[in-house]
């Protein structure tokens, strides 16, 4: 029988540690496997005499060798909690250990070759809570895709959180609504006390069996108030899949994410699943979410919400419980159609990482490599933290030519990192060194040298396009998406000094050959006699010297496909190696401008905006422009885009301005005066400079959240919930739309100053 692992954790049974593994089966059941395992990690063959002398353990002898190609031995240890007192007493005495970080569970699974799904054969019984309980049963790798249960919870509270009104549970095929009160209602279920309220959620929670737990700010919040209201009413908080108690792990600010530990089930709130997955929204709350994800509203929109909810619990009680139930839908459903899910259940599939930490990139390196590097003999070093004497050298960013351009071909490498990794075999087991004298050895821009062999992270990108591939036959979007995420972490998880495959040298290996790519498809473009007026990290922006933009479209191309000609041999010429690296025709602006830096000649970087068609219909593209940037208001972004079209269809555009200024200073468009900011540590640590949005925070009584929305008035930043004083239209004007006409203006010899000058010598009844 097939199924899913959806937790995994130990116990230890008779004095001996088992792995346990919850899951839900192929036929729709819940599962969990009960496996006896023995923990050990291993330390070099020359350090056994003297480790026997210092701890009293078990030993193997092995095959197995370090990077250093040193012989290894097991060491293996009683239970899992054992092992970091038996390192950090080695350790303390000069004795390197090997793999001795890695999880009990992970462990387990990495010798038995699974990752998250599983054949299970063996007998079974039926207990509490869970259908099918295998006792050491055989367990393989297996290829499936589960159907997971998801219930989404939401519940109404008085305005202090110390009261509780209502639970909402909803999926797919349930939707109820729990509230404390004496009267019946449509679509509720009413309770005269809290705690047989409670006592009913608990049960319902257990029927419904699910194996994804979420909802909207739901550990935070929801899980919070009803873990209190659980103890207050001295029940067992025992919402899992076995009689343990359910832990919550708060996190008292908002840099670090709060875990729900419910045994045999795994609860993840909607808002990670949406940021894990690179599904950006303007800002993360529930009513932003359905807009944009799902075209609906919450059913009620206040503006002081707990006094409103303690109003329409007393008088409204109906219309409270609407509400309930569409906000628990609401976090439902934008999973849902949003493929958040999904695409964390692809990740979970491909790597063997839990659900709740598909995002761990260091984690999901680990799971993909330590299996490789067992299979050709090797262990892995501990994780161990490096400070970092200098930062890893980033990507090359040219300087750009300045101008309003049109028909700009754009040539990228697809997927350049991991490209590099294959193509020059970048690895930790390949790599011999700096500057290294030997033969058919591969030498990086920055003299780190590789072997020229087939390494094992060049292996585990190959592996995972053939999936892509395949993924992309059978039209998985989602897991072809999900590879592209993973395969491009790579960098960044080398570079990181907490990963155990960390160096310096390696890492910036594959930045200085991106860097030499890079300069050298331009020089091999100019060759050919054409212009690069920008190249950014893996793109050249290229001139093409055509009117017709069909025709650059061709000459885009041909150019794709003359320098992937000129990589094979050179590839194959300077480093005896097969290319990997694939550029690839992106698009053609047919309108393209690339600014100056503001009130200077010099070129700007990673910013430029252009004009597209796609489908035959005209779209507008920004990099790193004010439209694209969260801390610029919507008034700039407005602005900017208005701007920019008549800048690129050629229409005039000093009448333009004045109207916009004329019509900011009157009020037109004070809903977009708003400014977002994200706090990035503690108010109180802001000392040496203050900046506008904290300024705005300390003017708050209650800090709801880490994204502070505020304007600027007369009396300077104000919270949104809490503005005082006259807006100050003149900071708007001066200091949001200014900047961005002169950085347009500045190519037809025109300045916003001079544009308003002229609009004050005239009457604004003109307007």
């Amino acid at each position: 029988m097939k199924g899913y692992i959806i937790y995994q954790t130990y116990r230890i049974i008779n004095e001996k540690a088992h792995v346990c593994l919850f899951g839900r089966l192929e036929n729709g059941e819940s599962f969990l496997t009960v496996n006896y395992y023995k923990p050990y990690f291993f330390i070099k063959q020359d350090d056994l005499e003297t480790s026997l002398k210092i701890e009293d353990f078990e030993h193997e002898e092995t095959e197995f060798m370090n990077f250093k190609n040193e012989r290894l031995v097991k060491m293996l240890i009683n239970l899992p909690q054992e092992i970091p007192k038996i390192r950090h007493s080695l350790e303390e005495n000069g004795i390197e250990t090997f793999e001795s970080d890695i999880r009990f569970t992970t462990r387990f699974l990495i010798d038995k070759g699974i990752k998250s799904t599983i054949e299970i054969e063996g007998d079974y019984t039926i207990e509490e809570n869970i259908n099918r309980v295998y006792k050491d049963p055989d367990l393989t790798p297996s290829n499936f895709n589960p159907e997971l249960k998801v219930l989404s919870i939401d519940i109404e509270t008085s305005s202090d959180a110390k009261e509780l009104y209502t639970i909402a549970l909803y999926s797919k095929d349930y939707k109820n609504v729990l509230i404390k009160s004496d009267k019946s209602y449509k679509n509720a279920v009413s309770f005269k006390d809290e705690e047989k309220l409670l006592e009913t959620f608990k049960e319902i929670l257990h029927e419904q069996d699910p194996d994804i737990i979420t909802g909207w700010n739901v550990i935070n919040f929801d899980l919070k108030v009803i873990y209190e209201k659980f103890r207050e009413n001295e029940i067992d908080f025992v919402l899992g899949r076995d009689n343990l108690m359910c832990k919550l792990r708060i996190e008292n600010d908002f840099f670090k994410d709060s875990k729900a530990d419910f045994p045999g089930r795994q609860v993840i709130d909607g808002i990670s699943l949406l940021k894990w997955n690179f599904i950006k929204l303007e800002d993360y709350k529930l009513e932003t979410a359905a807009k944009v994800i799902l075209k609906e509203k919450k059913l009620i929109n206040f503006e002081n919400k707990g006094d409103e909810i303690d109003n329409l619990y007393k008088i409204a009680a109906q219309k409270l419980i609407d509400y309930n139930i569409k906000d628990a839908e609401l976090a439902y459903l934008i999973i849902e159609k949003s493929n958040a899910l999904k695409l964390a259940l692809q990740r979970s599939m491909i790597t063997g990482i839990p659900l709740d930490r598909v995002n761990a990139s260091i984690a999901s390196l680990d799971s993909l490599y330590i299996p490789k590097a067992r299979q050709r003999g090797y262990v892995c070093y501990n994780s161990k933290f490096e400070l970092k004497e200098k930062g890893i050298i980033g990507g090359y960013v040219m300087d750009s030519v300045p101008g309003i351009y049109e028909n700009i071909l754009v040539l990228d490498f697809k997927s350049l990192y991991p490209s590099i990794i294959r193509t020059f075999n970048i690895d930790p087991i390949s790599y011999l060194g700096q500057d290294v004298k030997e033969k058919n050895i591969i030498k990086a821009p920055n003299n780190a040298c590789f072997r020229n062999d087939d390494a094992i992270l060049p292996e585990i990108i190959k592996d995972l396009l053939t999936i892509r591939e395949e993924a992309r036959k059978e039209k998985n979007e989602l897991k072809r998406y999900a590879i592209k995420i993973l395969a491009n972490s790579f960098f960044g998880v080398l570079a990181n000094p907490t990963c155990r495959f960390y160096n310096y040298n390696i890492a910036n290996a594959i930045t200085h050959f991106g860097q030499f790519l890079i300069k050298l498809t331009a020089e091999e473009i100019e060759k050919k006699g054409y212009k690069v007026i920008y190249s950014d990290t893996d793109s050249n922006f290229v001139i093409s010297k055509l009117k017709d933009s069909s025709k650059a479209e061709e000459l885009g191309i041909k150019l794709q496909n003359d320098l992937n000609i000129f990589y094979n041999n050179y590839i194959k010429k300077n480093y005896n190696r097969q290319n990997n690296l694939e550029l690839e025709y992106e698009k053609c602006f047919v309108k393209f401008l690339m600014p100056s830096i503001r009130a200077k000649t010099m070129a700007a970087k990673k910013r430029y905006a252009g004009l597209v068609i796609k489908d035959g219909k005209e779209e507008l593209e920004f990099t790193g422009l004010e439209s694209k940037r969260s801390d610029w208001t919507q008034l700039a972004k407005k602005f900017q885009c208005e701007l920019l079209d008549k800048i690129f269809h050629n229409k005039e555009v000093n009448e333009f301005i004045k109207r916009f200024v004329y019509d900011t200073g009157k009020g037109k468009y004070d809903g977009l005066l708003i400014y977002k900011k994200s706090i990035r540590k503690n108010v109180a640590d802001y000392i040496k400079t203050t900046p506008p949005h904290i300024k705005a925070a300390r003017k708050l009584k209650i800090l709801g959240s880490n994204k502070i929305e505020y304007i600027i008035t007369e009396d300077g930043p104000e919270p949104i919930q809490n503005v005082r004083h006259k807006i100050d239209y003149d900071h708007y004007i001066n200091k949001q739309l200014k900047p961005i006409a002169d950085a347009i203006l500045v190519f037809s010899n025109k300045t916003f100053d001079k544009i308003i000058k002229e609009t004050k010598q005239h009457s604004l009844s003109e307007f």
